[in-house]
C-alpha cells in the first residue's frame, strides 16, 4: 500500500507546537500508512526531532520560497494547517493539494479583548485542533500531549544538590511577554509560599530575576536552585518531569508540564483560561485576578501594561497556594 503523505504546519511557538502533538500522533496511528511531515521555524525544530510520530521535519529559516520548493518536491497528499496565517496560506496556495485549516476564531477573540464579551466556545484548543482533521476520520485518542526528551538531556537526580534529591517543585519563571509574567516582587511572594525545595527554570533573559529571588530566599534559609540559562529546553523539561508539581505562567513550559502529566499551578496575567489554552488533560489549578474589567487586554501579551497599573498580577495574593496544592494532591489520590 502506498504511503499517504501529510504536511502539518505550525511555525511557532513552544507551547503552540506542543499543543499540536495529539494531531500528529492520531494522524500517524489512525490513518492507514500515514507519513507525517511537520514544518516549523528553525528555533523550534528540536521539539519535533525526538517525536516518533514525525517522519520528517521541514524548517523555515528565512526564505519562505526555499521552504515551499522543498515542500513541493515531497508531493504531499494533504496539508493540515494548524497555524493559519499569511505564510501558511501562501504555502497552501503554492502546493495546490487538499488542505484542512484550523479556525483561529480571531473575530471572537477580538470581541473578547476589545468588548469584553466572551463568545469563545468552552472547548480546549487541542480539541479544536482535532476538529480540523475530523473529516479524515481522525478522532482524539485522549492520551494528552506528547513531549519526548532525548536520553542525552535527561538529568539524573544526583545532578541536583542533596536537599533536592528527595523531591522538589519547579517554577518556570519565564514568558515571552512581560504582561504574562509576575513582576519580581510577586514572584518572590509566590516562592515564599512553596515549602518544598524549589527549582527555577527559564532562559538567559531570566537570570537576573532568578538570582535576586535566590539571594532573598537563601537568606531566609530556603532550599532554592537557579537553573535559568544553564539548561536547554529538553533539560528543563527533564526537571519538570522529576518535579512533584509545577508552577508556570501562561507560557510554553506550562504545556510541556502538561505533556509530562505534572500537576500544574497556572498563573494568569493579562490572558485568560477562557481562550482555551489551559493545561490539557492533567490536574491543574488557576491563580488569576477575576475582578478586573480590563482582562483580557490581549490574546497574546504586551511588553508593559496598557493601563500602567498591572493589577492583573500586582493584586494577586498567593496565601492560598498551599491549600490549592492540597486540592491538586487530593484530586490525584482519589
Amino acid at each position: 500500500m502506498p504511503k499517504t503523505k501529510f504536511l502539518i504546519l505550525r511555525f511557532s511557538s513552544i507551547g503552540d507546537i506542543v499543543l499540536t502533538t495529539p494531531v500528529i500522533r492520531c494522524v500517524k496511528l489512525q490513518f492507514p500508512n500515514a507519513e507525517v511531515h511537520f514544518a516549523t521555524k528553525k528555533n523550534f525544530q528540536s521539539l519535533l526531532q525526538n517525536n516518533p510520530y514525525v517522519d520528517k521535519t521541514h524548517v523555515l529559516d528565512g526564505s519562505l520560497s526555499t521552504l515551499i520548493a522543498q515542500l513541493k518536491a515531497e508531493k504531499f497528499d494533504y496539508v493540515i494547517d494548524l497555524h493559519n496565517n499569511l505564510r501558511t496560506q501562501i504555502i497552501k496556495f503554492r502546493l495546490q493539494v487538499k488542505a484542512f485549516s484550523f479556525d483561529k476564531l480571531n473575530l471572537r477573540k477580538w470581541i473578547y479583548v476589545k468588548l469584553k464579551k466572551n463568545l469563545m466556545p468552552n472547548v480546549h484548543i487541542v480539541n479544536r485542533y482535532m476538529n480540523t482533521v475530523a473529516s479524515l476520520g481522525i478522532q482524539n485518542d485522549n492520551r494528552g500531549l506528547d513531549y519526548f526528551i532525548p536520553e542525552k538531556d535527561e538529568l539524573p537526580r544526583h545532578w541536583l544538590p542533596q536537599a533536592f534529591q528527595q523531591g522538589f517543585v519547579v517554577y518556570a519563571i519565564g514568558g515571552q511577554h512581560t504582561t504574562k509574567k509576575l513582576p519580581h516582587l510577586q514572584m518572590l511572594a509566590l516562592c515564599r509560599q512553596v515549602h518544598e525545595p524549589l527549582v527555577l527554570i527559564g532562559g538567559k533573559e531570566d537570570i537576573l530575576v532568578a538570582n535576586a529571588i535566590v539571594e532573598a530566599l537563601e537568606k531566609e534559609g530556603r532550599s532554592i536552585l537557579n537553573t535559568c540559562g544553564n539548561c536547554n529546553l529538553n533539560q528543563s523539561a527533564s526537571l519538570l518531569k522529576q518535579a512533584q508539581w509545577v508552577i508556570s505562567h501562561d507560557t510554553g513550559m506550562m504545556h510541556v508540564a502538561a505533556a509530562l502529566k505534572k500537576k500544574v499551578v497556572a498563573i494568569w496575567g493579562n490572558t485568560v483560561p477562557e481562550f482555551g489554552m489551559y493545561p490539557y488533560q492533567t490536574p491543574f489549578v488557576n491563580i488569576e485576578n477575576t475582578s478586573l474589567n480590563c482582562r483580557p487586554c490581549s490574546k497574546i501579551g504586551y511588553d508593559k501594561c496598557p493601563l500602567g497599573h498591572f493589577k492583573c498580577t500586582n493584586d494577586l495574593s498567593f496565601e492560598q497556594l498551599p491549600s490549592l496544592v492540597n486540592r491538586l494532591n487530593k484530586s490525584t489520590d482519589s
